[in-house]
């Protein structure tokens, strides 16, 4: 048996000290396989921005252990070559690209200036590169040439993406990377991330509370409640026969129009 990916074990995150301690994250255990898609899903304050934080290294856990292909990386990286090799396995897209991206910075210059963090190709080389990438996520030339706020939300998205995948991941995480588009805007990307995968077999980790995203792009599921995980399973198990009270809850509260709770099976 194919030993996962990623593997986070009982992962926790405490804040504060004394009678102001509060614990965000508390004992989540998963595992993703390489290809593999897993969805977080949560109300807002359940824990999953927090957890993906770490696994990316911005927070620091407070206890447990995450591995990526065996290799422990609980602790901070000790030197910017191990910090450069970790951003080479995992990425993160954010909800929000307009503040992730420099407002300065032109589209084709952010990508060379990542692909050139990552990878020695020389000038023509990056050229190549940043324009297999923009191939990718559909931005063309007058785009590459242009600067974030002449871009539409989904075209930012876009980029942000490119922009991740000019590491050459084996992780994505996508934490609401959506749910600030509009429906159509939305789809496009959802579609886009999908034939990624299937081209080049990056794992993604998606955050969302939108269980129709879950449903389109995963392959598994965890439902995080106050810091923990209530449920897990396949994606259509999780939605489709829920054993745990909140993940009912979460199914029930989803607007009837556009998505019926009621015909899980029977949507996609």
């Amino acid at each position: 048996m194919t030993e996962p990916l990623l593997v986070v074990e009982r992962l926790t995150k405490t804040f504060g000290h004394g009678p102001d301690r509060a614990t965000a994250v508390a004992d989540v255990s998963f595992s993703l396989a390489a290809g593999g898609s897993l969805g977080i899903v949560g109300e807002s304050g359940s824990g999953k921005t927090t957890t993906a934080r770490m696994i990316i290294g911005l927070e620091r856990p407070s206890g447990g252990r995450i591995t990526v292909r065996g290799e422990d990386r609980t602790q901070p990286a000790r030197s910017a070559r191990v910090r450069r090799r970790r951003g080479r396995d995992i990425q993160i897209v954010f909800q929000d690209p307009y503040t992730s991206l420099d407002r300065r910075q032109r589209v084709g210059d952010c990508l060379a200036e990542v692909v050139g963090v990552h990878a020695r190709l020389g000038r023509e080389g990056t050229a190549r590169r940043v324009a297999e990438l923009a191939e990718l996520v559909g931005l063309d030339d007058r785009q590459l040439a242009a600067l974030p706020r002449s871009l539409s939300g989904g075209q930012r998205q876009r980029v942000a993406i490119a922009r991740a995948l000019a590491a050459d991941p084996d992780v994505l995480i996508l934490d609401e990377a959506v749910s600030a588009l509009d429906v159509s805007i939305q789809a496009q990307i959802l579609n886009l991330l999908s034939d990624i995968r299937r081209e080049r077999g990056v794992s993604y980790l998606f955050i969302s509370h939108d269980l129709a995203v879950i449903r389109q792009v995963t392959d598994d599921t965890i439902v995080m409640r106050h810091g923990a995980v209530v449920e897990q399973g396949p994606t259509a198990d999780v939605l489709d026969h829920p054993r745990h009270a909140y993940t009912r809850l979460l199914r029930d509260s989803v607007p009837r129009t556009g998505w019926d709770p009621e015909s899980l099976t029977a949507r996609s």
